[in-house]
């Protein structure tokens, strides 16, 4: 059985640094430390702090008096970094910079007098803070039939802004579509799509023509994850989203002489290699790794916690 592996995969610098202001806390101040939403979208990266301290709440309700507060990777809401100002939190941003640049394009977008379009999945958290940064009304289209039912008139002066994790060919379609509704028209290239999300895109499709099945780790809650799995279907190719080594049923792979192998964004590195050993019960492994981008981004962490030195619990110093 020959395994290919994605190039590259697994965690991007937005969720390195996530889980490193998390872990650096922790050291700084002891435990425990209080996360507001999952750090990121990934059970054994949560249920790992969670055993180091950290708590995983879902309302600023939930925190102590004082307790050190972390927003996660996805961003929040203007009211809910109002709300820790007023019960005197001391917080932690751990927001994405690439996240952080959506809400800034939004702001600058409506600052100008257009109407703003998100062009995002309704309920992810992500979605959820960018529309609550943004100091006005946005409108948000999840497909090219959503533009269609948006009620603006033709000549309205209009923006639109991205979901940083959702596929490069989808928001492109509706992108498109939103060009041709509407004339005067603004909005970031579909290059400006968070690079991660776009280079392990790239990699799934050329994994694609060279492998029979494709296994992507990831949570099913994790929406690169899924749009992983959403582009090996598309292409033509079975293809199967799994926590890790135990969710591989023998069906998935039966029949395959050459597997690929992915992972998402916030997917560490461990959970591939349990997925190979599983892979081995079946048989000898032979594994290679698809030529792509070395991914160099690093992103600079909070003054707070930035001379704090830690090995994480995925063996990053």
């Amino acid at each position: 059985m020959r395994v290919i592996l994605a190039q590259p995969r697994g965690f991007c610098a937005g969720v390195v640094r996530a889980i490193e202001i998390v872990e650096r806390a922790l050291q700084k101040y002891g435990p425990p430390v209080y996360v507001r939403h999952e750090i990121v979208h990934n059970k054994r990266v949560v249920e790992t702090l969670k055993a180091k301290g950290a708590r995983f709440v879902e309302n600023l309700s939930e925190i102590p008096p004082n307790a050190v507060t972390i927003f996660s990777a996805h961003g929040v809401s203007r009211n809910v970094q109002v709300e820790a100002k007023k019960r005197g939190l001391p917080v932690l941003d751990a927001t994405c910079p690439l996240v952080s640049k959506v809400h800034n394009q939004g702001k600058r977008y409506v600052g100008q007098g257009r109407v703003l379009v998100l062009i995002g999945h309704a309920g992810h958290p992500e979605v959820e803070g960018t529309m609550g940064q943004v100091p006005g009304p946005v409108l948000l289209v999840q497909t090219e039939k959503d533009v269609e039912k948006l009620n603006i008139p033709p000549n309205t002066p209009v923006a639109y802004i991205t979901q940083t994790t959702l596929s490069v060919d989808d928001t492109r379609g509706i992108i498109a579509a939103l060009q041709r509704r509407f004339p005067d028209i603004e909005g970031p290239d579909t290059r400006d799509i968070c690079y991660a999300t776009q280079n392990r895109q790239s990699a799934v499709r050329s994994l694609s023509a060279l492998v029979d099945v494709i296994l992507v780790v990831g949570a099913t809650n994790s929406s690169n994850s899924n749009r992983l799995r959403e582009i090996g279907e598309e292409a033509g190719k079975p293809t199967y989203l799994i926590a890790d080594g135990s969710e591989l049923k023998p069906e998935f792979v039966r029949g395959a002489r050459v597997i690929g192998l992915t992972a998402g964004a916030s997917a560490p590195e461990v959970l591939v290699e349990e997925v190979i050993d599983a892979l081995r019960r079946f048989g000898p492994v032979e594994i290679s790794t698809l030529d792509g981008r070395e991914e160099t981004v690093q992103f600079r962490l909070p003054a707070e916690v930035a001379d704090v030195t830690t090995v994480d619990a995925f063996g990053r110093a």
